[in-house]
């Protein structure tokens, strides 16, 4: 089977949130896949869509696959590097401020 990967790192979105939107595409056609993250109101989803047009794109032109021939096979959200801020707070006090990246990966292959 022929697959095409795409991968995008240090995104800024927490990894929980992102893996939200990874659910609805996972094991999807891509145009139907393409389509459930635009009508999904997620942040994730517009990014994670940068990620399935990139995959599809190198499989058209590395594999000479069409885009109605392409499932999504494999969608992951890894954990990036945290960025470490701190909030004060009453009495000289200070709250820790975990600004979470995500790294997506996206594997479309030909039926």
């Amino acid at each position: 089977m022929q697959t095409a990967k795409s991968v995008t790192k240090y995104v800024r979105i927490p990894p929980r949130k992102a893996r939200l939107a990874a659910d609805l595409i996972r094991g999807l056609n891509v145009e139907e896949a393409t389509l459930q993250l635009l009508a999904s109101q997620l942040k994730a989803g517009r990014l994670l869509e940068k990620t399935l047009r990139t995959a599809v794109a190198d499989a058209e032109t590395l594999l000479n696959v069409q885009r109605k021939d392409l499932t999504v096979q494999e969608v992951r959200v890894d954990a990036g590097p945290v960025l470490k801020r701190s909030k004060s707070k009453s009495k000289g006090g200070s709250v820790p401020v975990m600004k979470r990246t995500s790294h997506f990966t996206v594997v479309v292959a030909a039926k």
